[in-house]
């Protein structure tokens, strides 16, 4: 398995290149995976602030930057409005909705990243392209990853696997 910050494989370059798409688990990859409940039942979460250049970033280079959540949960829609970036929340079956992804976006499996960090993750991160999961995810995903970041989840992660994939297309011209 390749860790992020190292040089990249050539098997980790190739399916860099052929990127379209990079999926993202919300909760343990743009958070820590800590939530604060309130007593009138409203939730809030921590995330990292470096995100948001990195996904613009991820953008420039061709990329499209997606979240698919589990849960449904404002938080999620109100993060994900704040980096304008597409969500699909409530999603008991993360293989199911890839599939409408790639329908939707003419993609090919090939062609999308995924970045998650626990079990309900395995669906899609058998399936893509780029299977990539955060340093903190649970051991029983780690083996199914091609990419582990140096980061934990919620701690510039995401920023992280931006930048790697932005600076790997810069450097081939794409």
């Amino acid at each position: 398995m390749y860790i992020a910050s190292a040089n990249p494989s050539r098997e980790v370059i190739g399916s860099i290149l052929g990127l379209r798409m990079v999926l993202f688990d919300f909760d343990g990859v743009f958070t820590d995976n800590r939530v604060w409940t309130f007593e009138d039942g409203r939730e809030a979460v921590s995330s990292s602030r470096f995100d948001g250049i990195g996904l613009r970033r991820l953008e420039r280079s061709g990329v499209v930057p997606f979240v698919l959540s589990t849960e449904e949960n404002p938080v999620v829609s109100a993060r994900c409005r704040k980096l304008r970036i597409a969500c699909v929340q409530g999603s008991a079956d993360k293989g199911a909705s890839l599939d409408r992804l790639l329908e939707e976006h003419g993609l090919t499996e090939r062609q999308v990243g995924f970045l998650g960090n626990d079990v309900n993750d395995i669906p899609c991160l058998t399936r893509v392209g780029l299977p990539m999961v955060v340093s903190d995810a649970h051991p029983d995903v780690i083996s199914y990853a091609m990419l582990r970041t140096n980061t934990p989840g919620g701690h510039g992660a995401v920023r992280e696997v931006c930048d790697l994939i932005a600076k790997v297309r810069e450097s081939h011209d794409i």
